[in-house]
């Protein structure tokens, strides 16, 4: 499965432009926003899960954090590269399924928009949660961005499994409680409307 994932977004990326796809953002305003409001200050640590091609990246590093970015496609991973330039050098890019990934780090804050909800089956969702356990540090931050419970049932071809705040955290279990949640409406650049959730987390522990 994950090796027909990575070529389905090898496949988007290399017959696309990054800003063309229906989840380009030019700016990441709510994703910012909510990193600002967890407190956290540079340089501390953060990782964008299923970042690929985001531009999250870029404003990360112009505040001072230590970004690593984590896709299953090294093709939209490079176009964020190119775009950085030379800042890319402080960037870490990492190529892996995030339910396999062995965090060589702890973070102290964790962002996913839209990557959690492509993990359909209950095996792939407790290997995530297993994994940003062990890469969260106690006291740190998970942000995740999933299609709303009224949101799009597919995204790119791919079934994906809708979410809101109460559902998460029965997926995260005790060791995350719930800090805030709210909704956005992302316009596509094609015009479309995608209802989505942004819930932020906090695990146990100081």
């Amino acid at each position: 499965m994950a090796s027909s994932n990575r070529d389905h977004w090898q496949g988007v990326y290399q017959n696309k432009a990054d800003t063309s796809v229906s989840w380009y953002e030019a700016t990441p305003q709510l994703s910012l926003s909510l990193i600002q409001a967890t407190n956290i200050m540079p340089p501390a640590r953060i990782i964008d899960i299923g970042g690929g091609a985001s531009r999250l990246v870029d404003h990360i590093l112009a505040q001072g954090y230590r970004a690593s970015v984590l896709d299953l496609s090294g093709a939209a991973l490079a176009v964020a590269r190119a775009r950085l330039k030379d800042l890319a050098a402080s960037v870490t890019w990492i190529e892996a399924d995030v339910t396999r990934f062995a965090p060589p780090e702890p973070y102290n804050l964790w962002h996913d928009r839209a990557a959690l909800h492509f993990l359909n089956e209950p095996e792939a969702q407790r290997a995530y949660v297993k994994v940003l356990t062990h890469a969260l540090r106690p006291g740190g931050f998970a942000i995740i961005g999933t299609f709303a419970l009224d949101g799009p049932e597919t995204c790119s071809g791919l079934p994906v499994q809708r979410h809101d705040a109460t559902s998460l955290a029965a997926l995260f279990g005790k060791e995350f409680h719930l800090v805030s949640t709210m909704r956005q409406t992302h316009m596509t650049p094609g015009g479309g409307a995608q209802k989505f959730q942004f819930s932020t987390f906090q695990r146990s522990g100081a």
